[in-house]
């Protein structure tokens, strides 16, 4: 495979695999590094890539095992899942304030899911993957990734209604 070839291949899915790794080690810089030497990786293995049946959830896949191990070597038990993408239609400034509120919050929640929980949130709910792709990035099976997600939900809208329920708005 030629070089022009790979990067026609793997142009898609970088943004991506950023977008992941960035989820998972927070710093923009270690998620440019990462995926800069996931790319490396799957370049050495190019001849390997063609079998393959998803090259996409292969990439991602390579790309979740590194940022793990990246954090497994840090020891750093601080993964952060945002999603700051949200954009209000109201123009009300108080309402903006309170949704930024809320999706603070919300990502502090996150942050206390179980490690595997972070996951599937990020690749269901940011990154829009149907169940099966996720199936073949975590090896899991389709039925647990829906029970790990309903967990996840779950403990995110005891939260949610816990916290309006009182009236905390701490951060």
């Amino acid at each position: 495979m030629k070089q022009h070839t790979f990067i026609d291949l793997m142009k898609p899915v970088q943004d991506k695999m950023y977008r992941l790794a960035l989820r998972l080690l927070v710093s923009k810089e270690a998620a440019e590094d990462a995926t800069q030497e996931v790319m490396l990786k799957l370049w050495s293995r190019k001849k390997q890539l063609s079998s393959y049946n998803n090259l996409e959830a292969f990439a991602m896949t390579v790309t979740k095992n590194y940022c793990l191990d990246q954090l497994k070597l840090k020891q750093n038990n601080n993964l952060r899942i945002v999603h700051s993408n949200y954009d209000s239609g109201e123009s009300s400034l108080q309402h903006k304030v309170e949704v930024r509120d809320d999706l603070d919050w919300v990502k502090k929640v996150i942050e206390q899911l179980p490690e595997q929980q972070k996951i599937l949130i990020q690749l269901r709910e940011v990154e829009q993957y149907d169940y099966e792709e996720i199936a073949e990035m975590t090896n899991m099976k389709e039925t647990a990734i829906r029970v790990a997600l309903s967990r996840a939900r779950k403990k995110i809208k005891e939260e949610m209604i816990k916290r309006h329920r009182y009236g905390i708005k701490s951060n």
